[in-house]
């Protein structure tokens, strides 16, 4: 089981930055193409989605990290 935490601990390390490059790309890419009469629209809806979605990817990063690091060691039992 310690493995698999371990081996899944890699995944999510790596899942966080490229969740935030792959997410701030997408916000690039689209603000680039908007139209002039909807760039107030996108760029509040970009702000919204960034801010609240970069937490969540570095608290996985974080995660996975700890994961890796075997600090979620099962409880012995007494």
């Amino acid at each position: 089981m310690d493995t698999l935490k371990r081996i899944l601990g890699v995944v999510w390390a790596l899942l966080g930055p490229v969740i935030i490059i792959g997410m701030i790309w997408q916000a690039a890419n689209e603000l680039s193409q908007v139209k002039p009469e909807k760039v107030q629209e996108t760029y509040i809806f970009w702000i919204i989605v960034v801010t609240i979605f970069m937490p969540i990817a570095l608290g996985l990063t974080l995660f996975g990290m700890y994961a890796v690091r075997n600090e979620y060691k099962a409880v012995p039992k007494t």
